[in-house]
């Protein structure tokens, strides 16, 4: 009778093992750029690395479901999206008194850097909806197949959203750059 409840043990202690490893192999080989992810979409540090290990939790649990290792990013990526959103939901603002905060003036902020957070804040004035897919290009490198198979849309809706992403950029840049112009002449 006791023998046969060894068996079941070792099976048990087996499979935990394999997932553990197949785990591990998952963590490795997309933490950084789920984490990269996490980081523009969050813009927090702290608050991106709770995303992600919400993530990481929530994919340890539904690791069986994982049937494609190829699809692991995307499927990391969706997860750490709607832990994302119940961020949201779940989240109660601080009131703060305006009189109480400090805000620095660091002029000494290299271009390169101005550059960048001008863009960023662009690309966050995008809609979401043509916000989202320029990130998975820009960040991740996804094809337009693969941002349609992330984000359950068809390709040539993807590429449009692209097409209109990227042309509502560069007429932001370029009124920004009038708008300097006027300023500075």
């Amino acid at each position: 009778m006791f023998a046969g409840k060894k068996k079941p043990l070792r099976s048990v202690s087996s499979d935990m093992m394999s997932k553990q490893k197949r785990y591990e192999a998952l963590v490795n080989a997309t933490h950084a750029d789920v984490f990269r992810y996490a980081y523009w979409l969050i813009r927090d540090k702290a608050i991106a690395e709770d995303v992600v290990q919400e993530t990481y939790l929530r994919a340890w649990k539904s690791l069986d479901s994982l049937q494609d290792q190829k699809a692991a990013k995307s499927w990391l990526i969706t997860i750490l999206r709607r832990e994302n959103a119940r961020r949201f939901e779940r989240k109660q603002f601080d009131l703060v008194d305006i009189d109480d905060v400090h805000v620095e003036d660091d002029i000494h902020d290299n271009e390169t850097t101005l550059e960048h957070a001008e863009l960023r804040k662009l690309m966050a004035g995008l809609s979401e909806e043509y916000r989202e897919p320029l990130i998975l290009q820009i960040l991740f490198g996804y094809s337009g197949e693969e941002i349609a198979a992330q984000l359950d849309l068809n390709k040539n809706t993807v590429m449009t959203r692209l097409f209109r992403a990227r042309n509502q950029l560069k007429e932001a840049l370029e009124s920004r750059n009038e708008h300097r112009g006027r300023h500075n002449g």
